[in-house]
């Protein structure tokens, strides 16, 4: 037996495991193609005393327990590297519980105690054959967050969909604007983060899955998001530090794997598929549950690539422009490069910015601070108020057109301003 699969590698011992007790699921598929997760991840079907099961565990080795669901009997023991679910075994018998799965090759059961192999949906051999085939309408039809779940698992495992399959879900893909935003947030961000996911993201928007949550997404935005993944590997090859920064982790909101998707060039590729109208973006990335962070890094991002969407534009750009670009990117500039090559714009125009972005010493793409508020308030004996934001505005302006480069410089401009706001 594939010993991945063998009780050794769990965070308890089989012996709290009744008879018969079978491991299911991801684990079972992942094992038998050579697949071994950082993090290990177990679902097991007992025919009685599931939630029993696991609270006895968790008790013993003082791990987190979590009654996921009370009616079916489903309950989570969490481990510092492991998960492991128990569920009570739907129907009288396992091949009934099987049958209700989403994929064959998710309907493979193991039993440990026996190292048994239970297969009677043919799972095997669609792994073999790298193939992901639904178990029937019906399953799908019931929770249909599985039609988008297919393409990102074919995605992940490097498979082929059926074409049966692909041809049910055409037919059941309107059932997907039922689902849950922040349900389709997550598979959405699966295929924008995984290798390989692109393909399948734009099958999937092709089959008429996204519509009700893409709604401007043209047969543009789908060739422009595989341009951003050749664009990104070319920038990293002129640049390798810029290949981090795009796999960096933004925003703060999200815990767990699903902030781990949330990377830079995920951000840049859904940016593809929102349209240029920026207020409209804003209301599709809300209706998807992003957060407020996300959203403005999004429609930034949107708005100044309509300032540069041509190589013209850009090399144009004054310097107080350019001064601006920067601000407004902050962070999230890896991205915009990656974008605005992916839109046409040539590397040659591009590489200055660049270079910029990565000079901690440059005064345009990294700006010192001058002077604060406070300092307008102490030294020039001003009243707090909403023209010290003003005055401020003034000064960051004459910074970026390079009238002003030092403190001393900025207070002298400041004065000469008080006169007419005040």
């Amino acid at each position: 037996m594939v010993d991945s699969l063998s009780p050794q590698t769990w965070p308890f011992s089989l012996g709290w495991l009744p008879q018969p007790a079978y491991l299911v699921g991801g684990g079972v598929r992942d094992a038998l193609r050579g697949y071994n997760a950082a993090l290990t991840d177990l679902d097991f079907v007992l025919p009685a005393n599931a939630v029993e099961t696991a609270r006895a565990i968790a008790n013993h080795y003082r791990a987190g327990f979590v009654l996921l669901d009370a009616e079916r009997q489903i309950a989570r023991v969490v481990f510092e590297q492991a998960t492991a679910d128990f569920a009570l075994q739907v129907g009288p018998t396992l091949t009934t519980d099987l049958e209700r799965r989403d994929f064959t090759v998710n309907a493979i059961a193991y039993e440990p105690h026996t190292q048994e192999l239970f297969d009677p949906l043919h799972g095997c051999a669609d792994l073999k054959q790298g193939v992901l085939r639904m178990v029937s309408p019906a399953n799908l039809a019931e929770d249909p967050l599985r039609l988008l779940r297919a393409y990102r698992q074919a995605a992940q495992l490097g498979f082929e969909l059926e074409p049966a399959t692909q041809r049910q879900i055409r037919q059941l893909a309107p059932r997907l604007k039922q689902v849950a935003a922040e349900r389709v947030r997550v598979e959405l961000g699966y295929l924008l983060s995984t290798h390989g996911g692109t393909p399948m993201l734009q099958a999937a928007i092709c089959d008429g899955l996204l519509q009700d949550w893409l709604p401007r997404v043209t047969a543009t935005n789908l060739a422009q998001l595989a341009a951003v993944e050749t664009a990104a590997i070319v920038l990293a090859e002129h640049w390798p530090p810029l290949q981090v920064d795009l796999n960096r982790i933004w925003g703060d909101r999200l815990r767990g794997g699903e902030a781990t998707r949330r990377t830079l060039l995920a951000m840049a590729k859904l940016a593809c598929l929102l349209g240029h109208d920026s207020q409209a973006a804003a209301q599709t990335l809300q209706n998807l549950k992003y957060s407020r962070q996300e959203i403005l890094l999004v429609v930034n991002l949107l708005k100044l690539l309509s300032q540069i969407d041509t190589e013209t534009k850009l090399t144009h750009l004054a310097r107080r422009e350019l001064f601006f670009l920067f601000q407004t990117a902050g962070q999230a500039f890896p991205a915009l490069a990656v974008l605005s090559l992916a839109q046409g714009v040539g590397l040659a125009a591009i590489a200055p910015l660049i270079t910029a972005w990565f000079n901690p010493d440059d005064a345009i793409a990294h700006p010192q601070t001058l002077i604060t508020g406070k300092d307008l308030l102490k030294y020039l004996h001003l009243n707090p108020g909403p023209k010290i934001g003003q005055l401020l505005k003034q000064l960051e302006s004459a910074q970026a057109e390079g009238k002003i480069t030092t403190p001393t410089e900025a207070l002298a401009l400041a004065k000469l301003l008080l006169e007419p706001l005040f």
